[in-house]
């Protein structure tokens, strides 16, 4: 174990997010996004069977047993907490590790709109975090919950699988519940929350039609539900969630939806000028608009509505890209190879808008 916790330490000094291993390879670090080999002693089946042994909770040992796979959060003293899944390759063990990082980013360090404060200061409503696996998703959340808990006195619940971030109470009070440690399921920890006197609920990821409809219950009644969703942008994770429910449920939810919703952002991470990377935003906020095209089932002008819901505070994605380039944040190269729509930015960059907006939505 003590080049296992070598490894992390080197990890943590290194500024890297996420540490891979596996038999008979080089140990790999993530490092701005750029996988790089360590100079490290390749793992053997021998030692990863031993570190597997050793840092799986006992809570988590028949789970790995039956599925071959299972995930939590390892703490190394004096060195941080990782976000841990172990899983089986070829028939060994492999190991994917995210640190957890110990203080939550600001608003301002993370490069978020100011528009992201107003929708995390909401007393009620469901707020959808939305992006790809490595898009921030998480840390946007964690950002969210913290300015919550720095300017308001409220009872705030986090449900994860497992803890990402680590939360200290300040203004608000804070419970973090970790599926398999603290509880058994998302979907049962939802349902206890209720009966918890929260203010504020966050739940790391929703995964299915009991869960959302759990959450939509603690929308109806007064609570701010916070939450993330693997999608590629705003409109689209409104179909993501109906196709959660059966075929004859979905009108019903749809409704339910178009009254509980409070926002949606959907993030991509762009390779910064610096060498870093920033997150450009598509920013969904439930206006009348929206609400009335949801309960319509005009699900495909959402992001005609998008467009032109500037001045509620709304943007796309090109409209993002476009102002990380003329904040000299973002190369117009980068801009291009990840815009929703390329041939359009690049006509906004020589000051060409032809917005169908406004024609779409009548």
């Amino acid at each position: 174990m003590e080049i296992f916790h070598k490894i992390l330490k080197a990890a943590v000094q290194g500024g890297a997010s996420d540490i891979h291993m596996k038999t008979g390879a080089p140990v790999v670090f993530r490092i701005n996004r750029q996988l790089i080999d360590v100079e490290a002693p390749f793992p053997t089946q021998d030692w990863m069977n031993t570190v597997v042994q050793a840092i799986t909770p006992e809570h988590n040992r028949v789970r790995l047993e039956a599925d071959r796979e299972t995930d939590f959060s390892y703490f190394a003293p004096g060195i941080g907490r990782f976000r841990t899944n172990i899983f089986q390759q070829r028939g060994t063990w492999a190991l994917a590790l995210r640190l957890v990082k110990a203080q939550v980013p600001t608003f301002e360090q993370l490069g978020l709109m100011e528009v992201t404060l107003k929708i995390a200061e909401a007393e009620r409503g469901i707020v959808l975090v939305a992006g790809t696996t490595g898009s921030g998703k998480s840390t946007t959340l964690a950002a969210m919950l913290e300015h919550i808990n720095s300017n308001f006195r409220r009872h705030i619940i986090t449900l994860e699988d497992p803890i990402e971030f680590v939360f200290e109470d300040n203004q608000s009070v804070i419970e973090q519940r970790e599926v398999g440690l603290d509880t058994p399921s998302f979907s049962g920890a939802l349902k206890s929350a209720l009966r918890q006197d929260p203010d504020v609920i966050m739940i790391g990821e929703m995964r299915d039609s009991v869960s959302f409809a759990a959450a939509m219950s603690a929308a109806d009644t007064g609570h701010l539900v916070l939450s993330t969703l693997h999608t590629t942008n705003s409109s689209q994770s409104i179909t993501r969630i109906l196709d959660f429910f059966k075929a004859d449920e979905r009108e019903q939810v749809r409704r339910q939806l178009a009254g509980t919703l409070k926002a949606v952002i959907c993030q991509r991470m762009i390779p910064a000028v610096d060498g870093t990377v920033v997150p450009a935003q598509e920013i969904m906020i439930n206006t009348g608009t929206i609400k009335k095209l949801i309960e319509d089932n005009r699900l495909d002008k959402l992001a005609a509505a998008i467009e032109t819901g500037v001045d509620d505070g709304m943007q796309d994605f090109n409209q993002a890209l476009l102002k990380l380039v003329q904040a000299g944040k973002v190369t117009k190269e980068e801009a291009l190879l990840r815009a929703t729509n390329a041939q359009a930015l690049e006509m906004n960059f020589q000051g060409i808008f032809l917005s169908q907006g406004k024609r779409i939505l009548g």
